[in-house]
């Protein structure tokens, strides 16, 4: 169905946005964006964000407990120190 839409700028330049971020055409980007809103098509979904581990390179025999505390005391230390007396 052909149709005359008047758009805000804003929106309008958001749409241009997605359209050339997803190299879509304008009239596809404009019609998923309203399927959606609409609730007809589901949104889709994204891939599930992951941590990777990764060694933390400590010497053997180091706790790491008691670096977190020495950092917690360090920050400590400053807070006091830029406090006025």
């Amino acid at each position: 169905m052909r149709t005359t839409l008047t758009l805000e700028p804003d929106v309008a330049e958001k749409l241009k946005r997605e359209a050339d971020l997803h190299q879509k055409s304008f009239k596809e980007t404009v019609n998923t964006a309203l399927k959606r809103g609409l609730g007809i098509t589901p949104p889709k979904r994204k891939k599930p964000f992951r941590v990777k581990p990764r060694a933390m390179g400590l010497v053997a025999g180091v706790d790491a407990l008691h670096l977190n505390r020495l950092a917690d005391d360090l920050e400590v230390e400053a807070w006091k120190d830029k406090q006025p007396r």
